[in-house]
């Protein structure tokens, strides 16, 4: 057997063991795991919605109006006769596209901005740091009315205004980040034995960025979700006959007085699935943190 394959038998062990480790070490956290089956619920339930919806989301009079929770619809019917228990399958589904779409474009943008920062001069530096703060001076549900107000409410809408008002959270921590390790003994090594930028950035900085960013991303999915169905609630998301936490909410306090289930059934999903992340994330800061394992 030669050097190499035995060289990368040898990675792979040792990276099978990292995951053999680090599920044993989430299956002995119970929150963290119960945040665990929430969130595989969660997306499960988001991706087969179409197929595991009993009704379509936008038929009308599939029961009596603003009917209580029955076998036909187990979580009841909005004041048009509409499955809940469709419309808030269909609504995690939005749920969980503009969260994951807003995620991915911000961690990409400011994880970029992040390295430009703290890698780059000191001039490239304040000027980033500059816009980040402008950036994070206007509350998302203000800057959300001016982007409605310009481009129209949506869903796209919504993944523009949280992306952009997400960014520089992702881009200050790689910044962070950064510029402790860009000075480290290691990476000065790295430089005196010729090693260029981007090695420097993608094989010593990148790994140990990723972490973090990873944790934040997961306690920052139910905060997307929140705004989405905030914005929504508002008028400012997606539109009817579209599904989404935030119209069910907003439909069922103008029925109120006559049902609580509309009310009910679209408030349930979002503090599970807030819980659900948030356990799931401080179980995975525990795991990437080893100053905060309990075991060390």
């Amino acid at each position: 057997m030669s050097l190499a394959s035995t060289t990368g038998s040898s990675r792979t062990s040792v990276r099978a063991g990292r995951w053999r480790w680090a599920w044993r070490r989430l299956a002995a956290d119970r929150l963290g795991f119960l945040g665990f089956v929430l969130v595989a619920l969660f997306i499960a339930a988001a991706i087969l919605a179409p197929w595991i919806a009993p009704y379509s989301p936008t038929q009308i009079m599939t029961g009596p109006r603003l009917g209580s929770p029955s076998w036909a619809h187990w979580l009841g019917t909005d004041q048009i006769g509409r499955d809940l228990l469709s419309r808030v399958l269909l609504g995690g589904r939005v749920a969980l596209t503009v969260a994951f779409a807003t995620i991915a474009a911000a961690l990409t943008i400011g994880f970029a901005l992040g390295l430009a920062a703290g890698f780059g001069p000191v001039w490239l530096d304040n000027i980033l740091v500059l816009l980040f703060d402008a950036v994070r001076s206007f509350p998302t549900i203000v800057f959300g009315l001016a982007v409605v107000t310009l481009v129209g409410p949506g869903l796209s809408t919504i993944v523009l205004v949280v992306s952009v008002t997400s960014i520089p959270i992702y881009a200050r921590i790689v910044r962070t980040q950064t510029q402790a390790l860009r000075n480290a003994d290691y990476v000065d090594a790295e430089r005196v034995m010729g090693a260029g930028t981007l090695r420097i950035l993608f094989v010593h900085i990148l790994p140990n960025v990723v972490g973090p960013l990873v944790v934040l991303a997961s306690m920052d999915v139910p905060l997307v979700i929140a705004t989405e169905a905030g914005l929504s609630f508002l008028g400012l998301g997606v539109r009817p006959p579209m599904a989404s936490w935030g119209t069910i909410l907003n439909d069922g306090y103008t029925f109120i007085r006559n049902s609580p289930w509309p009310v009910i059934a679209g408030s349930i999903p979002i503090v599970l699935v807030t819980l659900g992340f948030t356990f799931f994330g401080e179980a995975l800061r525990d795991i990437f943190d080893p100053k905060l394992r309990q075991d060390t």
